[in-house]
């Protein structure tokens, strides 16, 4: 695989180096809560995978940002076993 050759999902442009393949991001706003985004990408060997990042607002107070955390750790941890086994 080459850098000249792209996916037909492929981003092209600056979202490309190295051998990888990048898709434009996908992102979901939740005004106040957070916000997610997805990103398709093909490595230089030919994996793909998708990237995540998540930003979720936390509490002000101590105590409920640390069972905030817990809880979305846990939820995380759903998710990436789901998406092992569909």
């Amino acid at each position: 695989m080459t850098a000249s050759w792209h996916p037909e999902w492929c981003a092209g442009g600056h979202r490309c180096g190295l051998g990888e393949h990048r898709a434009e991001p996908i992102t979901l706003d939740a005004p106040g809560l957070g916000r997610v985004v997805l990103t398709r990408v093909r490595s230089s060997t030919g994996r793909e995978h998708a990237e995540v990042r998540l930003t979720v607002t936390l509490d002000r107070t101590e105590t409920v940002a640390r069972q905030q955390l817990l809880a979305l750790t846990r939820d995380l941890d759903t998710v990436l076993t789901r998406a092992l086994y569909r």
